[in-house]
């Protein structure tokens, strides 16, 4: 019989990333911040935009009396700001992946997405000296979401301001 090889886990100090020798919590930190910066500057960058075409089109909507327009583009705008969400998690799901933190893909997104809307519905599964990224990924959804919801908040009330314009509302208080 073949004497069977054993592979133990490498240290926690002998952790690499892309080859290179690193500490394991500064390591994470720096990849974590990395990841949250990238997700918050595509989050701003897509929620601006969003919401610049929405005022854009929905003033002129507004000049124009065309009510109906105004509302098509408020659930436009809303499906648009939940692609925004989704791929968020599928980005942090490849950051994951590409630092060779995870080998299965939907393993990745379900755990992106557990810790991005804060459910935390999977459990932990990074390896050892990567924990605290959860936390990134966590503050970066939080951070998102909260965001998203100001911006939601100013469409709401365009879109309440032209539901009381359509129906000869003077009194904007109510509907």
């Amino acid at each position: 019989m073949a004497a069977e090889i054993i592979n133990f886990p490498q240290p926690v100090l002998q952790t690499t990333v892309l080859g290179i020798p690193a500490i394991p919590l500064i390591t994470d930190i720096f990849f974590g911040i990395l990841g949250l910066i990238i997700i918050l500057v595509f989050h701003g960058s897509l929620i601006n935009h969003i919401i610049m075409r929405f005022d854009r089109r929905v003033n002129r909507n507004l000049e124009l009396g065309q009510y109906n327009r105004v509302f098509a583009h408020f659930y436009v705008s809303f499906f648009f700001i939940a692609l925004v969400h989704i791929i968020e998690i599928i980005l942090w799901s490849m950051f994951l992946l590409g630092l060779g933190l995870m080998d299965d893909a939907i393993q990745a997104l379900l755990f992106a997405g557990s810790c991005y809307t804060t459910v935390g519905f999977v459990a932990d599964v990074l390896p050892v000296g990567w924990k605290s990224l959860a936390f990134f990924i966590a503050f970066t959804g939080l951070f998102s979401l909260a965001w998203t919801t100001s911006v939601m908040i100013g469409m709401t009330n365009t879109y309440k301001a032209a539901w009381n314009l359509k129906y000869g509302q003077d009194d904007l208080s109510s509907s």
